[in-house]
């Protein structure tokens, strides 16, 4: 099999269950909205599909290809940490995520989305080559 089965499997999924989500109960895949949601006030049964989907996610992986992908962390833990609130305060600054702007924001051609998107590339891009300049 081709590398680059699962990865284009995986998009076609998160592509299909964007839609559904969408059609069928008009809302938007976007993970730091339904976390938002799902550690405030406002818990549905929905969100807490979904969240319960993403964890099951490399289960279900190990159960099909009979093992987890393999996956190596070679920054230090405070860095991740540290990346990880970055994220969470920008996702709020720039009111969604890549999931919300870049899978149905783009899809939806929002000019909020797409800048968003072009932001969170190049800010990535910067990021890896100033860490890589700086290894």
């Amino acid at each position: 099999m081709s590398p680059h089965w699962p990865s284009l499997f995986g998009g076609m999924l998160l592509g299909l269950a964007s839609i559904l989500l969408f059609v069928f109960n008009g809302r938007i895949a976007g993970i730091s909205g339904i976390m938002g949601k799902m550690l405030g006030r406002e818990r549905r049964l929905a969100d807490l599909a979904f969240v319960a989907g993403l964890l099951a996610g490399p289960y279900i992986h190990a159960a099909a290809f009979g093992r987890l992908p393999a996956i190596t962390i070679v920054s230090p833990w405070p860095l991740i940490l540290i990346a990880g609130l970055l994220v969470g305060f920008g996702t709020r600054m720039g009111s969604g995520c890549t999931s919300g702007h870049g899978i149905m924001g783009l899809a939806r051609f929002s000019r909020r989305s797409i800048a968003a998107t072009a932001t969170f590339l190049i800010t990535g891009i910067c990021a890896a080559t100033i860490k890589g300049a700086l290894s």
